[in-house]
């Protein structure tokens, strides 16, 4: 074995700050990420005194050998099965840099925690063994660190022992390696053969690896940029809670990014809510003068009795994270079950949480082989973007103007199911002015749901001009209404005539007739009535649109009557028929229908009659939750 000693200068480089970096290391199982950063510890002089003797003589009582990994492997589950479980943190320091380094497990059921590690960093060393060569693992790695913003990867193709220390080899895996990451837009800025377990290329070039003019392990981390520092960022202060002590109320939380101090005039997002720091209240000194940046617990009082939850963010005026209903993100998914569009998610950001809709599925790809796949799924342990429908609105950022604020998971009963990157904000949302205050209802959504037998809700019934949608939707009102409930009919032609009078017919009128009749009935939905739609709006995305607006709340129901029928040729007569020339008006050729893909209901109106059909949304509804089990007692809600 070839033990290499801590150079001088490494031992000796505590004299004057540096820079800190965050390095994630990552690899496919037992390419030997434990030992190098064991290794890495002893090389750089940062073990404690005795602790390298004290494990060799613990493994010579266990009988086992000693390995380097020991050093990082403190659970003894991990011990016993050899593999890296959860991710744990190393500082250390190099010539020029504080070091703190991520080691992430690499076993294919731990990808939760490897998350986990990666979201953290600024850097990322991918590890490579170089019998094996690059796995799908270690491809699905690489792809993981491009979905979490990581553009600098060091690369180290670790057991060069094991082939003999064949530049042939180590030439093979860093093409293949090269072409693999330049294909997501990553240069790696350095690649490293070195034998973790001798110390060859960790901190000094070995006879063995003479033939490498490039960096050690060592310089290459020297030579990664650290991020830029958070406290340069527009301030963050997510608020995980308010407390009340004496006659102070005290807005306290992790400062994110940026910097705060009393006398600053701040915004409190999602809402908009403008006031001035009071005091800044900091533990054991309060209150606290000057400047507290990124990394700081705090708690401030405000100039002023505000209304603020968990979740909502502080930040300065002018430089606010905007608010949305709407996010598009770049996620990786673990769940077993995989992710289709419609989906009910929660999503996390920072301390908030808010119910969202998975209303569109983009780009899916299995990072092992970085295939896209035509489909409305994301499968396990598989990428995609998504468009999501949030149920309440939210404060973020994308993540390329705030790391921190610009990531997400998403939980599904209550297990972590996937996590990922905001890409863009108010995407197909407008972001709500600074000095608009939406004021809520003062009833609470259990007090409706208790009067009314059911929750709110936007049921959407879209086809054929003819088809029979608003004959559907006056047989479900009158029941809806018989079993005292409060459902509200919303008649396309009807608003046509009223409040969307000033729409003509083309594209874009369309589009806000249908986003107005969306808003409308969301906000009726939100106030505990079921809204009932009855419009034609032909066009998938305008429904798509209607979907992500009304988030949780929507049900699309597609009446199918064929298009024969609608023109009144029905020889039953259940409905009343088309005006002639209608779909010809409507459409032209009668061709630009676009019929729902997968709708929450499909309804036969060929042999069927309105109640009937009524009926089949009713069940629906009581199957999805949004009605009771039982009729409300009318009588005793009057």
């Amino acid at each position: 074995m070839n033990m290499i000693a801590p150079t001088s200068s490494i031992a000796s480089a505590v004299a004057t700050p540096r820079p800190q970096i965050r390095i994630v290391i990552v690899g496919h199982v037992d390419h030997g990420k434990s030992t190098l950063v064991g290794r890495l510890l002893h090389e750089t002089g940062s073990l404690p005194d005795g602790k390298l003797e004290m494990l060799k003589a613990v493994s010579e009582r266990r009988g086992m050998p000693f390995e380097w990994s020991f050093l990082l492997d403190a659970l003894q589950t991990e011990r016993d099965q050899g593999i890296t479980i959860d991710t744990t943190q190393i500082r250390f320091r190099t010539p020029s840099r504080e070091v703190v380094l991520i080691d992430a497990p690499g076993h294919a059921e731990f990808l939760r925690n490897m998350i986990t590690g990666a979201s953290q960093a600024d850097a990322a060393v991918l590890i490579i063994d170089a019998l094996e060569g690059v796995r799908d693992q270690t491809r699905r790695h690489g792809y993981l660190l491009h979905l979490l913003g990581i553009r600098q990867v060091a690369v180290v193709i670790n057991k060069m022992d094991r082939v003999d220390f064949a530049q042939k080899r180590f030439a093979e895996i860093s093409r293949e390696i090269s072409e693999h990451l330049i294909g997501l837009g990553v240069t790696p800025s350095a690649i490293i053969p070195i034998s973790a377990r001798d110390g060859d290329g960790v901190t000094a070039r070995t006879p063995r690896i003479s033939w490498h003019q490039g960096p050690t392990v060592v310089e290459a981390l020297d030579a990664l940029e650290p991020a830029r520092a958070m406290t340069d960022l527009p301030l963050r202060l997510p608020i995980q809670a308010i407390y009340k002590f004496d006659d102070r109320r005290i807005v306290a939380g992790r400062i994110e990014a940026g910097q705060l101090s009393a006398g600053d005039e701040i915004v409190i997002m999602p809402a908009g809510k403008i006031a001035r720091i009071k005091t800044v209240e900091s533990w054991p000194v309060t209150p606290v003068a000057g400047k507290l940046g990124a990394g700081r617990s705090v708690g401030i009082t405000l100039d002023r009795e505000l209304f603020v939850e968990r979740g909502d963010i502080v930040s300065h005026v002018g430089t606010a994270p905007r608010d949305t209903r709407r996010l598009r993100a770049r996620i990786f998914w673990l769940h077993d079950a995989p992710l289709a569009k419609g989906a009910q998610i929660l999503v996390r950001l920072g301390t908030k949480e808010a119910r969202a809709t998975v209303v569109a599925i983009d780009k899916a790809v299995d990072p092992g082989d970085l295939a896209s796949i035509e489909t409305q799924l994301i499968q396990r342990n598989h990428v995609g973007e998504i468009d999501l429908a949030l149920a309440q609105s939210v404060a973020a950022d994308p993540y390329l103007e705030n790391p921190n604020t610009g990531r997400l998971v998403i939980e599904v009963n209550g297990r972590i199911a996937g996590g990922g990157l905001v890409l863009s904000v108010n995407a197909g949302e407008r972001a709500i002015p600074i000095d608009i205050v939406p004021v809520e209802s003062a009833l609470q959504d259990d007090e409706r749901s208790a009067r009314y037998g059911h929750s709110g809700a936007v049921l959407w019934l879209t086809g054929l001009p003819g088809s029979g949608k608003s004959t559907i939707a006056q047989s479900l009102e009158r029941k809806l209404f018989s079993r005292g409930g409060s459902p509200v009919f919303l008649d396309g032609d009807t608003l046509r005539a009223g409040l969307n009078g000033d729409l003509g017919f083309s594209p874009k009128d369309r589009s806000e007739n249908i986003r107005r009749l969306a808003e409308v009935a969301t906000h009726l939905a939100r106030n505990g009535h079921i809204a009932i739609v009855a419009a034609v709006s032909p066009s998938a995305d305008d429904r798509a649109q209607a979907r992500r607006i009304a988030a949780d709340a929507f049900r699309e129901i597609f009446v199918a009557t064929p298009r024969e029928v609608c023109e009144g040729r029905d020889p039953k007569g259940h409905y009343a028929k088309a005006r002639a020339g209608t779909l010809t008006n409507f459409t032209g050729t009668g061709s630009d229908y676009e019929k729902p893909d997968a709708p929450e209901l499909t309804l036969d109106t060929t042999a069927r009659s309105a109640a009937d059909l009524a009926g089949d949304v009713e069940q629906m509804l009581a199957k999805t939750g949004i009605l009771s089990a039982e009729p409300a007692d009318i009588a005793a809600n009057i």
